[in-house]
């Protein structure tokens, strides 16, 4: 129904967001609603998913277009609700699911809060082959996309996530014109 809300992020609390849109205010459920922090009080377009249930109707939210539809095509598979399919959204990003999932990874996709064997299993029956050219498609160019590809790249030269972790927001914080000056900068912060 809603394909996405902006508006004024009004409060950050442990579960969801507030999004204020011309004197209301939506309660939106959200994967990390620290990620949000630093937007409260601005404005910010958030994609969302409303599920309506016969007790509830409740909106979910997410950064990107790219999380959003790995939200839906989680909520597909069988024994995977919404509470699953955003745990796994806090946890990882789309791209590192997807390749997961492409690879078969059982281990990584049964990490998760609520996931155990049998539901990795399913994940990865149902959704490998259909989520690679989604991913693919939604490639966009901006700072923070060229940021988490950066990442992805300098943990596949080996540097660990909490290594990484160290150099994120000083990478968030500045303005890239491609993934390679991003790299850049991240080895050079990482070497110091």
């Amino acid at each position: 129904m809603y394909q996405y809300i902006e508006g004024t992020i009004e409060t950050v609390s442990p579960h969801n967001i507030t999004v204020d849109v011309s004197g209301v205010g939506y309660l939106i459920h959200v994967p990390n609603p620290f990620r949000f922090e630093k937007d409260k009080g601005t404005k910010l377009k958030v994609y969302t998913e409303l599920i309506v249930r016969e007790d509830s109707h409740t909106l979910y939210g997410f950064k990107n277009k790219e999380e959003k539809e790995l939200f839906q095509n989680l909520l597909r598979v069988k024994g995977i609700g919404p509470k699953s399919a955003l745990a796994i959204s806090a946890a990882s990003t789309p791209d590192e699911v997807i390749t997961a999932i492409e690879n078969e990874d059982h281990t990584y996709m049964s990490k998760f809060p609520g996931i155990g064997k049998k539901t990795a299993s399913q994940i990865i029956l149902d959704l490998k082959g259909k989520l690679v050219e989604s991913g693919k498609a939604a490639v966009s160019t901006s700072d923070s996309d060229y940021v988490k590809e950066a990442l992805l790249a300098l943990e596949a030269l080996g540097y660990s996530k909490r290594e990484l972790s160290k150099v994120d927001k000083k990478l968030q914080s500045e303005n890239f014109e491609s993934v390679d000056a991003a790299v850049k900068t991240g080895l050079k912060l990482l070497v110091q």
